[in-house]
This record gives structure tokens, C-alpha cells and sequence, in this order.
């Protein structure tokens, strides 16, 4: 039975709001994470790369066991999960509070990623289902939590940093944050099962329900999870690398002056990217509820695709650099909310939460490709192959939506309905 059976119309958007601040306490296992390695190595001596190989670790298990944490969501309810989610992601960061070797590390890097996964997969879920005829928006405002927690919290967190060392921001906003995912959860609700047509939407639904052992079995979510990751990795490829183009290009401690604010253009654009990659998520989510999703896939990989070839041929002006990579992430971070959405809408809502997470696997494939970067652009002696190769991705992606996803999932959709085997 649904807990949800007697709920007013309105209590949907608190259950969306619950998702969204507890996307927010756990954004900062990610975002955040960049602020801890200088200290960690001073102190212990390890070499950068070594401790980014827990980064590496977290983002793995934070997307490639989602599928399982969502079929615990479909079968169990939110609350269970995100609470157990809750206690992960603190006691990842209380371990790493004391951790005195790689070992340590590392394992707090596991757990906090399981932690996060549990979270995020949950929440996401949960939005697609109390938010069948609202889908893009729901899961992009979703999505855009796990952004807004690092622009809210990344100031204190540095304060604590530089005035009582990286310890003490682990342990207290290890356990802060886990406790407040925690409460949060305490007050999920499980969404009720929507009949088919009783949600007015402006997309096409399928007219039944698939599990996740018969969505691999089809051949349209292959073609998402192929997008998924171009997209994914082609906009990685442009943006992990920035602060090395940032410095080939000479740009990267040039002042830029631009809304009342100077800052170097570097620092200028990634505090762009906190903006712009969280508000992109419900803008295209919204767009894609009203003309479609391969519609609006269509229309923001290929600005993706300009953008990464045009940061490349006009990068080298400071102002041009900070537009230009904010128009780069303003058309990559969407893939956070279409994906999702497209994918309830192409299966089904009853195991919605295991069915993105499937889908959700391709950012940790794509991150996978990520390094390829470095070292494709240190074998052809400049970024231009890189570009080339990250513009192609999202152009690619763009005509696949179009001409590909569009037309196989109208036949997808037009299946008839069946009964589900037991």
C-alpha cells in the first residue's frame, strides 16, 4: 500500500523540497572534495595522485551501485535507504577525519560512496515518481541540490580548514550533514502509483511498467545509456582539464571584470559553473516537459558542441574565456535531469528509482574516459584534438536524439500494454 493515499496535491513539493536539501548535504562528498587534497598531502606527504584516487573510488561506487540501492527504494520505500544513506556519508567523512593512511582513505571513499549513491538515486527516484506529468522539472531541481549544497557550504568549510585544520571539517560536517540526511528522511513518503493517463503531461509515457532485468534487455536504453556517456565524457573532456587550458591559453590569473565583479578568469568561471550547472538542470528539465526530450537533448548537446569549439578558437580572450565556459556547463548539466526523466517516461514509474539508476551508471563510464584527455592532448602536443573529439561527442549525441532515440522510442512506446510477469 502507498503511504501516500490520502496526501493533498501539495504534498508532492514538500516531498520534492525533502529530496532536494538532502541532495544538498550530500553535495559537498563531491564538490567539495577539491579542498581537502593539498591538505591531506601536506600533512601526510602522499602525492596528489594518490589521494585522488579516492575521489576516483567515490565517484564508482557513488554511481555504479545505484541500481541496487534503487531496487531497495522500489521494494522498500525511500525512508530506509536515504537513512542508511545518511549514516554512510557520515561515517565516510568521520574516517577521514583520522585517517592516517591510503588504506584508511580509501575505504572512507567506499562507503561515503555508497552513502552518497543511496542518496542521490533515492531522491531522483522519488521526484520521478510523485512527478509523472512534471518529470524534466522535478528531477532537475533535484539534480540542481547537489550543486547548491557546495555554493552554500564551501565557504565555511575552507574557514574551518584554514583556521582548525582539514580534520575537523571532515569530522564536523561529516556528521552534520549525516545527520541532517538523516531527518530528512525520516519524513519520505513512499510516492502513490499513478494510473496510466491520470497525469496530464506534454510527452508521450509508456503505457507500462518495465523492470530493470527487462530494460537491458532493450535496445532504446542502450542508445540512452550510449548518449549518456558522450555527453558525459565530452563535456568532462572540455571541463576537468580547465585549469591547464586555462594556463596554456595565458588567461588564467588575467582580471576579468563583469557584473559588478572582478576576479581571475579562471576563478570567475568556475564560480560560474556553480551557478549555471545547478540552474541548468530544472531550465532544461522545464523545457523538456513542455516541446519533448529529444527535442530539447537536441537543442542543448549541439549548443554544448559550439561551445566547446568556440572556447577553443576564442578561449584565449579572458572575456570570452568566462562566457564561454559558462555556456559549456550551461549546456552540459542538463543531462542530470533529461536522462532521468526520459527514462520513466520510456519504462515506467513502479521501478523507476533502479531503472535511472541504471541509467545513471554512464557517469561513472564517463569518468572513465576523462583521463584520455590528458593524455590525448599530451600525444598531440595542444587541446585541440581534445576539443575536436568533446565537440564530436555532443554533436553526436545531438543527432542521435534526434534522428535515432526520437523514433525508436515512439516505437517503443507504442507497444501495448501487458501484464506483468510475476
Amino acid at each position: 500500500m502507498s503511504e501516500a493515499i490520502n496526501r493533498p496535491a501539495s504534498y508532492r513539493w514538500t516531498q520534492l523540497i525533502l529530496g532536494i536539501i538532502a541532495m544538498a548535504m550530500i553535495a559537498n562528498l563531491q564538490y567539495g572534495w577539491t579542498l581537502f587534497v593539498d591538505p591531506i598531502a601536506a600533512k601526510h606527504g602522499w602525492s596528489r595522485a594518490a589521494i585522488q584516487v579516492a575521489f576516483t573510488i567515490f565517484v564508482l561506487t557513488e554511481t555504479w551501485l545505484v541500481p541496487i540501492e534503487g531496487w531497495f527504494v522500489d521494494k522498500f520505500g525511500p525512508r530506509p535507504v536515504v537513512i542508511v544513506g545518511g549514516v554512510l556519508c557520515g561515517l565516510g567523512w568521520f574516517i577521514n577525519s583520522f585517517a592516517d593512511s591510503l588504506a584508511l582513505l580509501y575505504l572512507a571513499a567506499v562507503i561515503s560512496g555508497i552513502g552518497a549513491g543511496a542518496v542521490y538515486g533515492t531522491c531522483v527516484g522519488n521526484a520521478l515518481k510523485w512527478f509523472p506529468d512534471r518529470r524534466g522539472l522535478a528531477a532537475g531541481l533535484t539534480a540542481a541540490g547537489f550543486g547548491a549544497g557546495s555554493a552554500v557550504t564551501i565557504i565555511p568549510i575552507s574557514a574551518m580548514i584554514a583556521t582548525r585544520g582539514y580534520q575537523d571539517a571532515f569530522l564536523y560536517f561529516g556528521i552534520g550533514q549525516g545527520i541532517i540526511v538523516v531527518l530528512v528522511a525520516l519524513f519520505l513518503s513512499r510516492a502513490p502509483e499513478h494510473k496510466k493517463g491520470d497525469a496530464v503531461a506534454n510527452v508521450q509515457q509508456t503505457k507500462r511498467e518495465y523492470k530493470p532485468s527487462e530494460v537491458l534487455r532493450e535496445p532504446v536504453f542502450w542508445l540512452m545509456y550510449l548518449m549518456f556517456v558522450m555527453v558525459a565524457a565530452g563535456g568532462l573532456m572540455a571541463t576537468a582539464q580547465l585549469g591547464s587550458i586555462a594556463r596554456d591559453f595565458k588567461v588564467f590569473d588575467v582580471q576579468v571584470s563583469m557584473m559588478g565583479l572582478t576576479l581571475p578568469a579562471l576563478t570567475f568561471a568556475l564560480a560560474i559553473d556553480r551557478v549555471l550547472n545547478g540552474l541548468t538542470r530544472p531550465f532544461f528539465g522545464w523545457v523538456s516537459d513542455q516541446i519533448g526530450r529529444e527535442p530539447t537533448m537536441f537543442i542543448a548537446f549541439a549548443i554544448e558542441a559550439v561551445g566547446i569549439l568556440a572556447l577553443f578558437h576564442y578561449g584565449h580572450n579572458p572575456f570570452a574565456f568566462v562566457i564561454l565556459t559558462g555556456i559549456v556547463f550551461f549546456a552540459w548539466g542538463e543531462i542530470y535531469s533529461l536522462f532521468p526523466s526520459t527514462c520513466a517516461d520510456t519504462f515506467g514509474s513502479k521501478y523507476a528509482t533502479a531503472n535511472a539508476g541504471l541509467l545513471y551508471t554512464a557517469k561513472g563510464t564517463a569518468s572513465l574516459l576523462v583521463p584520455l584527455s590528458a593524455v590525448l592532448a599530451s600525444v598531440t602536443g595542444g587541446w585541440y584534438a581534445v576539443f575536436l573529439v568533446a565537440s564530436g561527442l555532443n554533436a553526436g549525441a545531438a543527432l542521435l536524439a534526434w534522428f535515432v532515440l526520437k523514433p525508436m522510442r515512439a516505437k517503443h512506446m507504442s507497444k501495448p500494454a501487458m501484464t506483468e510477469s510475476k
